[in-house]
């Protein structure tokens, strides 16, 4: 198995996963997460280390643009699983250009070394529930005291189906977009076994969020260090939340399952959702503190209400997301107090 980004949330933990299950798992990653940032992340090497400490990982640094790179690797790999990305929206709309190199023009390196090494592998792919972009704040939704709610029409969430047409995506959405429907062409063209899952908030522990890139852990490292938090918008947007470990159960049962081109959405679903607002109080509930909160105006095609339909990824791959989010919160807090090191200047 190959791991792009591996170096990642996503990517090291499929990476110990994986090689748990009994896989020869190589990681290549170019540990860029800070430049893409723009910003000085002491954490950028935290999980490259970790799974240098676990041996039995063969560790490549090396970008997913450079065909000198890819080649032989994908070209080699039974199972590639491509997490290898930029992946804040704000990155995206203030340097365009290096959101597509990463996303788009990796994701096509990456297929085409996977194409021609002739050995029909399994791809996996990160994408992602921004495809669909501003056609989702065209479904009504009902405003509660603490949280938005979708009509009873779509309480499932949004299916496989929705229209990605004739909306704004951010650059983000728009190069994730242009690798999502790369990787299903690929697979009908080529004859590769393509696996898109187009995730929701994924979270866990050993995931350094940020302000504009993983929420749920930010809120809760921002709330144990004394960092102020930034709410855009009201608070009470809502997402479908899926502990990392969930995710890769799903990803899992697709290799396993010998299935062709497929395309999931992947989140927690209807009932494993939490609004701002519901995870600012978890946070004071299980750990006492309430952050400083300031707010500003809504972000760039910010939804209002994302809900993954998770109904095929269930019937297909015979899944179900099992961490809560009250339960995965509380995980997080617990992993956060141990490192409160890392996020205190």
């Amino acid at each position: 198995m190959l791991i792009t980004g591996g170096a990642g949330f996503i990517g090291s933990y499929a990476a110990a996963y994986f090689t748990e299950r009994g896989y020869q798992v190589t990681v290549l990653d170019n540990l860029s997460r800070g430049r893409l940032l723009k910003r000085e992340d002491p954490n950028a090497r935290h999980n490259w280390d970790y799974l240098a400490s676990r041996g039995g990982i063969e560790l490549i640094e090396g970008d997913v643009r450079d065909p000198e790179v890819v080649d032989p690797l994908a070209g080699s790999a039974d199972v590639i699983l491509h997490a290898a990305a930029q992946t804040a929206v704000t990155t995206s709309t203030t340097d365009p250009e290096t959101d597509f190199m990463s996303n788009a023009l990796g994701t096509f390196r990456v297929l085409d070394a996977a194409r021609r090494g002739g050995r029909r592998p399994t791809v996996v792919y990160c994408s992602t529930n921004k495809v669909y972009g501003e056609n989702v704040n065209g479904v009504d939704v009902i405003e509660g005291e603490r949280r938005y709610e979708f009509p009873e029409q779509w309480s499932a969430g949004i299916p496989e189906s929705f229209s990605i047409d004739h909306c704004e995506h951010t650059p983000y959405g728009c190069s994730k977009l242009t690798g999502d429907l790369y990787m299903q062409d690929f697979g009908h063209l080529y004859g590769l076994n393509v696996g898109i899952f187009r995730m929701s908030c994924i979270y866990g522990t050993r995931q350094f969020g940020m302000e504009d890139q993983g929420w749920v852990a930010w809120f809760v490292i921002a709330a144990l260090s004394g960092q102020p938090i930034t709410i855009f918008g009201d608070g009470k947007q809502v997402r479908d939340v899926l502990w990392v470990e969930d995710l890769l159960r799903a990803y899992e049962a697709f290799i396993e399952s010998g299935r062709t081109q497929e395309v999931f959405n992947m989140g927690g679903g209807p009932d494993f959702t939490l609004s701002l607002i519901e995870l600012l109080e978890i946070i004071d509930q299980e750990a006492g503190i309430r952050p400083q909160i300031a707010y500003a105006d809504w972000r760039p095609s910010d939804q209002k209400v994302y809900i993954s339909d998770i109904r095929r990824a269930g019937k297909e791959l015979a899944w179900q997301p099992q961490v809560t989010p009250p339960e995965g919160v509380r995980r997080l807090i617990a992993w956060t107090k141990d490192n409160l090191h890392r996020f205190q200047s």
